[in-house]
């Protein structure tokens, strides 16, 4: 599906109603799912964030096996709704959902052009008749501001030919500004550690190169997050993502100097490190009553 006004085009996915291409001005500003580095473009992250431990989790006496960052990522989303700025998809929960996951639910995924942005839209529904226990995030990756839009439709190779040149990616705006910020970083499995580590901000610049995702995701928490901004080199602004959830991520593929880098923002966490406890207990899930529904939106504007 292809939205467009004046300013942006977007496409859409049925296939886990993903974002798969987002265009201004001639320029491709997301990732197009090269398998080298990653084979997605920004999709949503349901019915759970990140990794759970070894692979599994304890729900109500059972458990379930389930890959990192769920499954409605890799399943087949139903258009709704469609309008000449609009479209909304969902999915709704089934046998092969309910093998991995206990909840009966609805998930709509939305996304509306507004001039120089897209919003995107989450709506969770609980179906089921008991309390429901669930997170959901977004994963969108975006080409380095440095790239030119020729390297860009030349691929992966034209990319990592331009790349190689330099070890500057570029700088965050972090807001709301502040010079020391704790992170959650990754340290097993896909699992966080049990320490924050403090980052420091520089003039309210975050600056980024190849070696600041070596370690794999930096994990804002406790909502002291609500935009940031990719620069380039010259810290011109590129792009932004707005948003109220809890936390945010930022990652690039480790030590892999991949062409993109992702804003992500999170309702739920991967695991802590040797987690044990109920899925329902574990760190920053969410809790929905039967019959209510959980609403959340984020925007990408384009600098």
């Amino acid at each position: 599906m292809i939205l467009a006004n004046q300013k942006i085009q977007i496409t859409v996915l049925d296939h886990g109603a993903e974002l798969a291409s987002l265009r201004s001005n001639g320029r491709e500003y997301l990732w197009q799912a090269d398998a080298k580095y990653w084979k997605r473009h920004s999709p949503v992250l349901f019915p759970i964030v990140g990794a759970v431990w070894n692979g599994e989790y304890r729900s109500h006496g059972n458990t379930f096996k389930l890959g990192q960052h769920g499954f409605a990522r890799d399943m087949e989303f139903k258009m709704i709704e469609k309008t000449d700025d609009s479209v909304l998809y969902c999915l709704e929960s089934n046998d092969e959902t309910l093998s991995k996951y206990p909840y009966k639910f609805r998930l709509e995924i939305g996304y509306k052009l507004i001039d120089n942005r897209v919003k995107v839209i989450w709506r969770v529904h609980n179906t089921g008749n008991e309390e429901m226990a669930f997170q959901i995030g977004a994963h969108p990756a975006f080409h380095w501001p440095m790239l030119t839009n020729e390297e860009i439709e030349g691929g992966v190779e034209a990319m990592d030919k331009a790349l190689s040149a330099s070890e500057n990616r570029g700088y965050f705006i972090i807001e709301p500004e502040a010079e020391r910020l704790p992170i959650s970083v990754i340290t097993e499995k896909g699992c966080v550690g049990n320490k924050d580590v403090a980052y420091f901000m520089y003039g309210g610049f975050m600056e980024l190169d190849t070696s600041t995702f070596d370690n794999d995701a930096l994990i804002f928490e406790n909502g002291l997050v609500d935009k940031v901004t990719l620069c380039d080199n010259d810290r011109k602004p590129y792009l932004s993502l707005e948003f109220d959830s809890p936390l945010v991520g930022l990652w690039s593929p480790p030590k892999k100097n991949a062409p993109f880098v992702c804003i992500e923002p999170w309702y739920g966490r991967t695991d802590p490190a040797n987690y044990d406890g109920d899925f329902e207990s574990k760190p920053w899930i969410n809790k929905l009553a039967a019959g209510e529904k959980f609403e959340a939106e984020y925007d990408i504007v384009i600098e």
